[in-house]
Parts: C-alpha cells; structure tokens; sequence
C-alpha cells in the first residue's frame, strides 16, 4: 500500500513538472536552437565579459538583455543592451533564422558567440540604412568603429 502510494505521488509530481515545463514553453517564442536560459547572465555581467575581451578573442554565452533596434526589412539583426549604457550587435548563426521586427523595448535571452570586432564603413552604413535611418544619418558614418557583437544561434523571446 506505502509503495503504491509513494509511486502515485511520483507520476502526479511528475505530471505537474512536465504541464509546468509545457506552459513555460506556451509562454516563449524560440528562434534558432533552443536553449536553457535559466544560467543566462545579466546585463551587468555581460557588459563586464565584453570589457575583459581581448582583440582575439570569443566568449561563449547566454545573457538577458532589451532589445533597442531590429532590423527594419527581415529581421536580420538586432541591438541589445548590455548595461553599461553600451548595446551589441546581434546577428543570427548563418543567417538560419530571423527575429519579428516589432520586438524593440522587449527582454529577450540569448546564446551564442561574443566578440569585439572594427566594424568597417561599408558595414555600419549597411546596417543603418537596414534600421531605417536617413541619408544624412549614414553620410555621417565615416570612419571604422570597435563594437561588441554577437552571433546567436538561440534567442528567446517572451510571449
């Protein structure tokens, strides 16, 4: 009788973790691969990570942070803050998925590879036309720009 009992409760728990882990799922949206966020760091400590990289190197990741820009034709990129009043660049791993375009103000999580990269010209001017800024805005870009940037192959985004 103690065993049946004991083996009940273990189902019904574990029928409470697994309709607990499908609700947590209904209440995301996944783009790319999917990942555990809940050893994602906060923005103050990425922001941290990113200060301590050297010129060569990668930081392998998954952090919090609010999305500020997205790219306005396909959802291609977008800026995330990291806290120090200083955002990253976002791309996706080779281009394999697109985030929604009205997703600005939002958290999201993500991971994937960080890195401090010298941005080109060509490159800033392509991705200020793609967010929507004028002619006079990109004219004004005219000289290579160190910037933190990051290749997610996961993010999260809360429904």
């Amino acid at each position: 009788m103690i065993f049946l009992t004991l083996v009940s409760c273990k189902q019904q728990n574990s029928q409470a973790k697994t309709e607990e882990k499908v609700a947590t799922a209904e209440e995301m949206q996944i783009f790319g691969e999917a990942f555990n966020s809940d050893n994602a760091i906060k923005e103050a400590e990425i922001a941290q990570a990113f200060e301590d990289l050297g010129e060569t190197d990668t930081l392998t990741t998954a952090f919090y942070g609010v999305v500020t820009d997205v790219c306005k034709s396909k959802g291609c990129w977008m800026k995330v803050t990291l806290g120090d009043g200083e955002e990253t660049m976002v791309t996706f791993k080779d281009y394999g998925f697109f985030v929604p375009k009205d997703i600005v103000g939002r958290e999201v999580a993500l991971s994937g590879k960080g890195f401090n990269e010298k941005m080109s010209v060509e490159d800033q001017q392509h991705f200020a036309k793609d967010g929507g800024a004028s002619e006079e805005e990109i004219s004004k870009i005219t000289a290579i720009k160190v910037t933190r940037s990051f290749i997610a192959d996961g993010v999260i985004l809360e429904k």
